[in-house]
């Protein structure tokens, strides 16, 4: 609003002054019913409206300036206006349409500024309507030089939120991974721990008035493995509390005589057969390796008491492979549990309509298994018992990225 006033005055005020000192014969402003007053005055004050129509208002200055100049007025800075809505167009415009706009609108302004200025006399003269010309140009490219400035201004911007939004994302989704993974630590330790104790518990009230020295060793043994079981647990709330003071051993495959040491504890018959493991096994697959493992040892240690369990790993050029099985012990009606908890995402795996299981030991194998892009099963066995077989890539990372 104060700018559309100040130019109006200063192209009234001015255009007058200037025609009042010229020497050459222009037609006066009060002419034709004041038409020169009255186009002077008008495209001042539709720039009220430039920023809303900037489109409307150059072309209605631009028609005014054709109409001003075609009828001889004075000439002095009664181009103001014009400049002012060039450079609105092209500065709040949506960029090259607007553009294209101001290019067509000068060129047919200088056309007929040339071909209306032809005969004007002193020819001295004529070096206005080249600076209008000029102006004009240099207001289109002032607008969208700062129409350029304000996009890039706001894209940087947008990168930076963006890359904000991403890094918090990035960040809550290892929050929420590291999570996970403690959550089936914790279950892994516990599930183990429990199921040993369970059977050991089983074998101590057996026995205890018949074979009082096996009692004392299934005893010792509760107490190894429950002891074992808190320091796993101090460890991983060390983790959660941020405390890293308390040196722990990485568990993974060279721990398996212990898994083994543990199942015979429980009365399971296992035989282990290890082929040659590289030296420098990656040590998420080591670990998830060791975590499926004990996982199936505990599956059979609570759901086939007495079971015959073979365990295999092996190295085969670029995967690791995992086989668990057992046939079943004497364990009964139990194994529907195992079977309703395999059902979830195994392929080989049937759900009978008695299960009570969760199955949540086998699906946490599985989330594991799909970290490093490995593949797992889980589910009966024709002859009886249960198995699961699981492959893990030796080089997990390009696994997940493919």
């Amino acid at each position: 609003m104060l700018l559309a006033a100040f130019i109006t005055v200063m192209q009234v005020q001015g255009t007058a002054a200037s025609s009042s000192n010229s020497t050459i014969d222009f037609r006066s402003l009060s002419d034709f019913g004041y038409l020169g007053y009255a186009l002077l005055i008008l495209s001042g004050a539709v720039l009220v409206f430039r920023r809303r129509w900037p489109v409307a208002v150059f072309a209605t200055t631009a028609v005014m300036s054709v109409v001003y100049f075609s009828a001889e007025f004075p000439d002095g800075p009664g181009w103001l206006a014009l400049f002012i809505a060039l450079y609105t167009l092209t500065a709040y415009g949506d960029g090259r349409r607007s553009v294209r706009i101001a290019a067509v609108g000068i060129a047919v302004l200088a056309t007929w500024w040339l071909i209306v200025g032809a005969d004007v006399e002193p020819r001295e003269a004529l070096g206005w309507v080249f600076f209008r010309i000029g102006a004009s140009t240099m207001a289109a490219a002032l607008g969208e030089s700062i129409r350029s400035r304000r996009v890039i201004a706001a894209e940087a911007q947008q990168r930076a939120e963006h890359a904000e939004r991403t890094r918090e994302e990035e960040a809550r989704r290892r929050v929420d991974a590291e999570r996970l993974r403690i959550a089936r630590d914790v279950h892994d330790t516990v599930a183990h721990a429990i199921a040993i104790i369970n059977v050991q518990a089983g074998v101590t009230a057996h026995v205890l008035d018949k074979r009082p020295e096996r009692a004392r060793d299934t005893l010792v043994t509760i107490e190894q493995t429950s002891s074992q079981a808190l320091h796993e647990m101090r460890v991983i709330l060390g983790v959660l509390r941020g405390s890293g003071d308390e040196p722990t051993r990485e568990q993974g495959l060279n721990q398996l005589d212990e898994l083994a040491a543990m199942a015979r504890e429980a009365e399971l018959d296992v035989k282990v057969e290890v082929g040659p493991i590289a030296p420098d096994l990656p040590v998420a697959v080591d670990r998830t390796a060791y975590r499926i493992l004990q996982e199936s040892i505990t599956n059979a240690i609570r759901h086939a008491p007495g079971a015959r369990i073979t365990v295999g790993v092996e190295c085969r050029s670029d995967v690791l492979e995992i086989h668990v099985a057992d046939d079943g012990g004497h364990a009964g009606g139990r194994e529907d549990e195992r079977n309703a908890g395999a059902e979830a995402g195994a392929p080989i795996a049937r759900r009978s309509n008695s299960a009570a299981g969760t199955g949540r030991g086998i699906v946490g194998m599985r989330e594991r298994c799909l970290l490093l892009g490995g593949e797992l099963t889980a589910g009966p066995r024709a002859g009886g018992g249960f198995e699961v077989r699981a492959h893990l890539p030796l080089n997990p990372a390009e696994a997940v990225g493919q």
